[in-house]
């Protein structure tokens, strides 16, 4: 039981679900029948746990030598090479997943996680470090559309891309310090965590403005609640960090707005045109 703990949370297991979460709710929205639905979460939790097993197995040397306790990899309470074993044989699983949504999804879906492969190596460490999150999080929606056998608006990818970016810079406020001190010099870092806050900030309303005035006509009343309940739940996002700069509950606000987004979206009708 320790070991299977310790693989679970070597995967990043909130990240993982939620963003199984937001596909299956977009697919069953979608109107897929329910295996359509359960292929499209499948590859995209195959996606998931790759991308975060694979991040564990790269940063382990990193984690080690700050002392992080919360990476079962770095602390040895997992193998390195199991979690590594595990991370490629999810990533082989995406492309035959993926393509049971059609080929232009196949081809996305595995787009999506090459990108995310790419920020675990070697993009982390580079001011495009942000590049990677906007493009699989806009390959995400562009996955799920095109497996309903529909076309994906570009207001629907700029707000996938906007989300992406902004869960960058929040998902990297915690690690800020001990990053720095190994080597690690993102955009985030350059920006220093005040500005990564800011801009974290303004990217995650933007998507959410781009979901309400996307869609042709003018944006649903529900938008302005949406938007309140965004704010007050990035709000105590922001108030866990003042209080403890290493806080993951930012992190956790992000994929909060993010199902809030898809909940809107759906609730209002999904309008692609």
């Amino acid at each position: 039981m320790s070991v299977a703990r310790s693989i679970i949370r070597a995967s990043h297991p909130e990240p993982a679900v939620a963003v199984t979460a937001v596909a299956a709710l977009l697919s069953f929205g979608l109107g897929r029948p329910w295996p359509g639905v359960v292929s499209a979460a499948a590859c995209v939790l195959a996606s998931q746990l790759s991308i975060g097993w694979v991040n564990d197995v790269l940063d382990a040397p990193r984690d080690a030598s700050v002392g992080r306790t919360d990476k079962p990899v770095a602390t040895g309470a997992v193998s390195r090479r199991l979690i590594l074993v595990l991370g490629v044989s999810a990533a082989f699983l995406v492309a035959p997943l993926g393509f049971l949504s059609g080929v232009p999804a196949g081809l996305v879906a595995v787009l999506g996680l090459v990108s995310a492969l790419l920020y675990d190596w070697p993009l982390k460490s580079t001011l495009v470090s942000v590049l990677p999150y906007a493009v699989s999080f806009a390959c995400l929606p562009a996955f799920v559309v095109l497996g309903a056998g529909l076309d994906p608006p570009v207001w629907l990818l700029a707000a996938g891309a906007l989300l992406g970016a902004g869960a960058h810079f929040v998902n990297t406020l915690p690690d800020l310090d001990d990053d720095i001190s190994t080597g690690v010099r993102g955009l985030p870092h350059l920006l220093g965590r005040r500005g990564s806050l800011l801009t974290a900030a303004v990217l995650l309303l933007l998507a959410t403005v781009f979901l309400a005035f996307g869609p042709p006509g003018p944006p649903p009343l529900l938008f302005w609640p949406t938007l309140a309940v965004a704010l007050i739940v990035l709000g105590l996002g922001v108030r866990a960090m003042r209080r403890d700069p290493t806080s993951r509950t930012p992190f956790l606000a992000v994929i909060a707005v993010a199902l809030i987004d898809v909940v809107f979206l759906l609730v209002s009708g999904l309008n692609l045109e």
